[in-house]
């Protein structure tokens, strides 16, 4: 019988299913969860399940979701557990403690909330976070890191499980080029919005505070002072960011230069309008995937020196990167990268040669899969923490 692979996220989780369908073409038995919306799962053929549980700090609803987790692991008894995002990398492990025998490994992509905000209430629960997290690593057998500084960081704080692997972010090429090519044309997006022969800078995000969405919207005004002609814009949800949102009356301030057209389905066809993408964020990221898609839509990118970023960006090389919550010098870089368009071309393109020589979807899975299977045959358990540490982000993972 095939191994059966239980992939558990939260509500973007739809974004993964390229890479559920690529597993499963690699003879896995696929199963997703996560609290979104079914049906583009039942369009592509995977099993789903729901469930819920609260984005936001909630120990109550977090309690409850550790139980329904726990139900759901005794339930479907799956060979590997594979988790990704904040609360699924805790919740998910807590839960498979209740059950027993049950193999989870966690995606770090990111530090989620509590570790990107210096808000009192962040601090206070950075402690407790930590504390939880080293339970949880009791019930984790692998966790797999994006970037070297959350991988270093959970080293640090003990907060790991048994093996610890760098396996970069991946993109799917092949799917962002057909939603590219069936999309709507440059000519008739810009008649959308309004932007006419505009110059337009855009973003792909949550709406948030800490997605830098304030730190955007100041560079937008000095941008406008210097450049009048200049649009922004927004791409992203809004509305279901709860108090970390931006407000609408913040955004209007900046009207007519900057617009917000909340979440879209077509952002390969949004990319081809614009002429920057600006990504401004103090979250600690992962590897952000519309870093990827930028890349892929060959525009210039200004994003910000958090190790997410800077794992995909090479500052003045392949992009720029300027320190978050710097909206002097974000507007700097926007305007040198409309100011300099041979420059920018040049960065672009080798951003796009990065991207789709080593962050494509295959080889990524390909990397996931080697070690399910060396997880489910045993042979990864005698290598060594530091062995596994030393490895490459872009080299294949071999864990035997």
């Amino acid at each position: 019988m095939s191994p059966h692979v239980l992939y558990i996220s939260g509500e973007d989780h739809h974004l993964r299913i390229p890479f559920l369908v690529a597993l499963r073409e690699r003879g896995f038995r696929v199963t997703a969860a996560g609290t979104g919306d079914p049906s583009p799962f039942l369009l592509a053929g995977v099993d789903y399940r729901r469930f819920r549980f609260e984005r936001f700090v909630n120990p109550f609803a977090d309690m409850n979701a550790i139980g329904a987790l726990a139900r759901l692991l005794a339930d479907m008894r799956p060979d590997i557990v594979q988790t990704c995002d904040t609360k699924p990398n805790l919740l998910v492990p807590l839960a498979a403690r209740r059950v027993g025998d049950t193999r989870v490994v966690r995606l770090i992509n990111g530090r989620g909330w509590v570790y990107s905000s210096s808000s009192p209430k962040a601090l206070a629960l950075r402690p407790v976070y930590r504390a939880l997290h080293r339970l949880a690593a009791r019930s984790t057998v692998a966790d797999v890191f994006e970037n070297r500084d959350d991988q270093a960081f959970f080293s640090r704080h003990r907060m790991g499980g048994k093996l610890s692997l760098l396996i970069p972010g991946w993109v799917d090429i092949d799917g962002f080029d057909r939603v590219a090519a069936a999309g709507s044309s440059p000519v008739e997006l810009r008649h959308e919005f309004g932007l006419d022969a505009s110059e337009v800078v855009i973003t792909v995000t949550r709406m948030t505070r800490h997605k830098g969405i304030p730190t955007l919207l100041k560079a937008a005004a000095l941008v406008h002072e210097a450049r009048p002609g200049v649009r922004f814009l927004l791409v992203g949800p809004r509305e279901s960011e709860g108090p970390l949102a931006i407000t609408q009356s913040e955004i209007d301030r900046h009207a007519p230069y900057v617009q917000a057209i909340g979440p879209r389905s077509d952002v390969p066809a949004l990319l081809a309008v614009a002429d920057v993408f600006a990504f401004p964020t103090e979250y600690r990221e992962g590897m952000p995937r519309v870093l990827m898609e930028a890349a892929l839509a060959r525009l210039p990118i200004v994003t910000t020196t958090v190790p997410g970023c800077a794992e995909i960006v090479r500052d003045d090389w392949s992009g720029y990167l300027v320190p978050p919550r710097a909206p002097r010098l974000l507007a700097a870089r926007i305007l040198d990268l409309l100011d300099d368009r041979q420059k920018a071309g040049d960065m672009a393109i080798r951003a796009l040669q990065r991207v789709r020589r080593e962050l494509g979807l295959e080889a990524i899975v390909d990397q996931f899969a080697a070690l399910y299977g060396k997880l489910l045959s045993g042979s990864a358990l005698g290598l060594s923490r530091t062995a596994v540490a030393s490895r490459s982000a872009t080299s294949p993972v071999e864990v035997g």
